[in-house]
């Protein structure tokens, strides 16, 4: 992955799926731009740490999407991305990204 942790992939993922969404109007395209972070991420997870490792962090990454919906009504939508998302690049380099 040329260096760049799986997790900055993640967070820049749900941050960038996110302005992608609301930027162009078009949910579908923020997605495309999600799903093609994650998989690039679980890539990584999977290469750092193996694959059940990845695979418990893409769940937290899915997991972190469905949960900012609701965190978004509490306390704003882009406070909401940007927490998931620091929340999942702290994750990932406990279990996986601080490895040599």
């Amino acid at each position: 992955m040329a260096g760049i942790p799986a997790g900055v992939v993640a967070a820049g993922g749900l941050v960038g799926g996110y302005g992608v969404a609301r930027w162009t109007k078009r949910r579908p395209l923020g997605g495309v731009a999600l799903a093609a972070a994650g998989a690039v991420a679980a890539r990584g997870w999977r290469e750092k740490a193996g694959p059940g490792t990845a695979a418990a962090l893409s769940g937290l990454y899915v997991a972190a999407f469905a949960g900012s919906h609701p965190l978004a009504k509490k306390v704003g939508a882009w406070p909401s991305v940007f927490a998931v998302a620091g929340a999942v690049a702290v994750a990932s380099w406990a279990v996986a990204d601080r490895r040599p």
